[in-house]
């Protein structure tokens, strides 16, 4: 009888034993991964790994590229043409960048401003103010950037923009239609739109669409940096997202 109690005891309290570190990867996602690296052989283990982002697949950067060296498949291929940093260099006069950023009032009402950059000169643009950021009202503050630009708008031939559900197909219509071609960054990856990302905390001043100097951040004690007003590209040091 004591030894059946110790028996029932031990049952109870007896654990399956987990395997130690990361659960293995499912043999359809590794498919998948080397399935994608073999149909796109320019696109690295980042662009891989953002492509399965979008499809709903969580998995590490990192497991990526453990996955495509144990294949044999290089996980950084080498590419004939440039880099996003090399691209961004050649052609920061002639790009915009666009982003929102939130605002949180004392009464906790968030209020999502949507601001653009000119890359080489860092000038911001706040193209409008809303608690109710729709995809009407998104493209709108497009076309009046766009009339308040002039013909300032006339040297600008592409858009960088993340993929923010609110930036909508008719958005980036009011941009193709000015001649404007709209480049949407990988997903997961904010270094790639690191300008609007890096100026929020230290704008030392903005202009509205109408070509008004606007008070937000216009007296940050860093207004007067040199950094700002030198024609160089704003973006950090970025990695080819597409690999």
């Amino acid at each position: 009888m004591l030894r059946g109690h110790r028996q029932l005891i031990a049952r109870h309290w007896t654990f399956p034993h987990a395997r130690p570190g990361r659960p293995p990867i499912d043999r359809e996602l590794r498919e998948l991964v080397l399935r994608l690296a073999a149909e796109n052989p320019t696109w690295g283990h980042r662009r891989v790994q953002g492509e399965l982002a979008r499809l709903g697949c969580q998995i590490a950067a990192s497991t990526v590229w453990k996955i495509l060296r144990q294949a044999g498949v290089d996980p950084a291929p080498r590419r004939t043409g440039p880099t996003w940093q090399q691209f961004l260099t050649a052609q920061a006069h002639t790009i915009l960048v666009g982003d929102f950023f939130t605002v949180d009032t004392v009464l906790l009402k968030r209020i999502c401003v949507l601001f653009f950059i000119e890359l080489a000169t860092r000038r911001v643009y706040v193209a409008g103010v809303t608690t109710h950021p729709t995809g009407a009202w998104v493209a709108q503050q497009a076309r009046n950037l766009l009339m308040g630009l002039g013909k300032r708008a006339d040297g600008l031939r592409f858009l960088v923009r993340d993929r923010d559900a609110k930036f909508t197909a008719m958005f980036d219509r009011v941009f193709t239609a000015a001649g404007i071609d709209v480049l949407r960054t990988p997903s997961q990856v904010p270094r790639a739109n690191g300008t609007c990302r890096a100026s929020l905390p230290s704008t030392p001043s903005t202009t509205t669409a109408t070509g008004q100097t606007d008070r937000w951040a216009g007296d940050h004690p860093t207004r007067h940096r040199k950094s700002w007003t030198s024609p160089r590209p704003a973006f950090s040091d970025v990695r080819s997202s597409a690999g």
